[in-house]
């Protein structure tokens, strides 16, 4: 039996935590850092949490990068603290944000000549699916640093198809499902608040168009928290939509396809963040839509 990947991980937020538990589980050493002074606590013993990143990188066969946003990716690697020293010849750097394919592409190009293996694979499926490894993992990069990876995306994954070749398909995979869950949740929203608003009761119109061609995963998942208001647990931020559907529009913009629906989404989220629902759970659009 070969050994399992060492793997050192870099972000242990409300996506990181549990995926770096699951494969902790799985029978893969993990060290973990996090900016968060609470993250021993989100991870508990499954994952020694070290001070440093780039203790945690050092020595990894394999580093996974799960943070929020571009900026941050860049960060990790290439800022004060930054692990792009830290990661040896044949290192394998797992990126799993959504931070979208300029973004990824960039540090690709960065550490070009340092024979680091990047694979590309940004994750969908909430923190429960990351809790119990039923993820969808969109993967892309070279046949053989996917492979080498491969243990790794089968213990946080239920399905993790290759999606492409080059760094940066998983991330044009991501826009689209991003793209897809933004409108969806949106108009799970924006029908609720109708029913509302026509005198209906909006519980019942969940409970029989779930039943129908109208469905949706989004209407029957975000559907009862939208019901629930501000008592409604914070599965996925708002504020995260807003940085999505950003990715999406840009990356539309990029190859001058329109995206009316997804741009509509879009200032939908940001309306929320201004109004203070970024915090909030992205089922909060229910209640900025039925505001009067």
């Amino acid at each position: 039996m070969s050994t399992p990947l060492s793997v050192g991980w870099i972000g242990l937020g409300a996506m990181g935590a549990p995926m770096a538990v699951t494969l902790s589980r799985a029978g893969f050493p993990v060290r973990g850092f996090d900016v968060s002074p609470r993250a021993q606590e989100q991870v508990g013993d499954a994952v020694e949490v070290l001070a440093d990143p780039r203790a945690a990188a050092e020595g990894a066969d394999a580093v996974v990068v799960m943070v929020a946003t571009g900026a941050q990716l860049e960060d990790v690697l290439f800022g004060e603290r930054g692990i792009a020293d830290a990661l040896g010849p044949g290192t394998l750097l797992l990126v799993m944000s959504t931070v979208g394919p300029q973004a990824v592409e960039a540090c690709a190009a960065r550490l070009e000549g340092r024979a680091v293996r990047i694979v590309d694979a940004p994750v969908s499926g909430g923190t429960a699916r990351a809790a119990t490894g039923d993820l969808l993992v969109m993967v892309s990069g070279a046949e053989a640093d996917v492979a080498a990876v491969r243990p790794l995306l089968d213990a946080m994954a239920a399905n993790a198809p290759a999606v492409g070749a080059r760094v940066g398909d998983g991330q044009r995979f991501k826009v689209v499902n991003q793209l897809l869950c933004g409108v969806h949740i949106a108009v799970a929203g924006e029908a609720l608040a109708l029913a509302d608003s026509m005198g209906l009761d909006p519980a019942q119109c969940l409970e029989v168009l779930s039943t129908g061609a109208a469905t949706s995963f989004m209407f029957e998942d975000r559907g009862p928290r939208m019901l629930q208001g501000e008592e409604a647990e914070v599965r996925s931020a708002l504020d995260i939509f807003v940085k999505d559907m950003g990715l999406v529009t840009d990356a539309a913009r990029a190859v001058a396809q329109p995206v009316p629906l997804a741009s509509a989404a879009e200032q939908l989220y940001v309306r929320g963040r201004r109004e203070g629902h970024g915090r909030h759970d992205d089922s909060s659009v229910f209640d900025i839509l039925r505001s009067r």
